[in-house]
């Protein structure tokens, strides 16, 4: 599914990305650890196509096709979506009408009607049961006023409407508390099938032992240096990214 060769990457004069290489097959969770400023938020940015950093090197494939050769908003409707670690609010934007645009602007991507105004309400319905959101917050603004939880599980709510083939979720456990977590991690794992993957950010691995992953890296210096299961993610919860650097010294 996703194919990144050697990337390099900087934003302005500084290079961050020092050739990260990653394979992520259909059906596979990935997490990606590492200490602060070690590249992990970068490598996400970079894949959905933030302008604010520059690719100097390398390549990525998404099912076949040059992801840097696409525009932003075409990478999301091949199928990229992103968490981000702290979601913004958009004041005057309700949350139906930004869900409409969203889902009928990939749908004519793909060439494909707009949905009617009962199927898109019966979506939207189905979709909030997977993350037990309030059906009151779909009617306000974008993320306006949500609490750290209602945030999150309005991004996984998005996900779940979107249906991508690739979901990034970069540090989503950020500011959660454990039943906010659980609902979050609950709503992910639900939308898991054998077609699409997922590559989980994140300093712990609490959230990790609810989404459990297959392949576990650890990204330092702008490089992935180590690989391994789920017990990586152990490892680094009781001895800290200490031993990572003393083995890349």
């Amino acid at each position: 599914m996703l194919e990144v060769r050697n990337l390099h990457a900087r934003i302005g004069d500084k290079e961050i990305l020092n050739g990260v290489n990653l394979t992520i097959k259909a059906g596979e969770t990935h997490a990606i650890m590492g200490p602060n400023g070690s590249g992990k938020s970068t490598l996400s940015a970079v894949l959905v196509g933030n302008p604010l950093y520059e690719v100097t090197e390398g390549e990525v494939w998404f099912n076949g096709k040059n992801l840097l050769d696409m525009k932003p908003e075409d990478r999301a409707h091949e199928g990229l979506f992103l968490s981000f670690q702290y979601p913004v609010e958009i004041p005057g934007v309700s949350m139906n009408n930004f869900m409409k645009a969203a889902i009928n602007a990939k749908r004519k991507y793909q060439g494909l009607e707009p949905l009617k105004a009962a199927d898109f309400m019966k979506l939207m319905r189905e979709k909030r049961k997977v993350v037990e959101l309030d059906a009151k917050l779909s009617n306000r603004s974008v993320n306006e006023g949500f609490s750290g939880g209602e945030k999150k599980r309005n991004e996984i709510f998005q996900m779940a409407m979107l249906e991508p083939k690739l979901a990034i979720l970069d540090e989503t456990d950020s500011g959660l508390d454990v039943d906010a977590m659980r609902i979050v991690a609950e709503g992910v794992n639900k939308l898991q099938t054998s077609e699409n993957s997922r590559i989980v950010i994140t300093h712990y691995d609490r959230l990790l032992e609810m989404i459990r992953p297959q392949v576990v890296h650890v990204l330092y210096q702008g490089r992935i240096v180590e690989t391994g299961g789920p017990e990586l993610a152990t490892k680094i919860q009781n001895e800290g990214y200490e031993w990572i650097k003393k083995e890349a010294v």
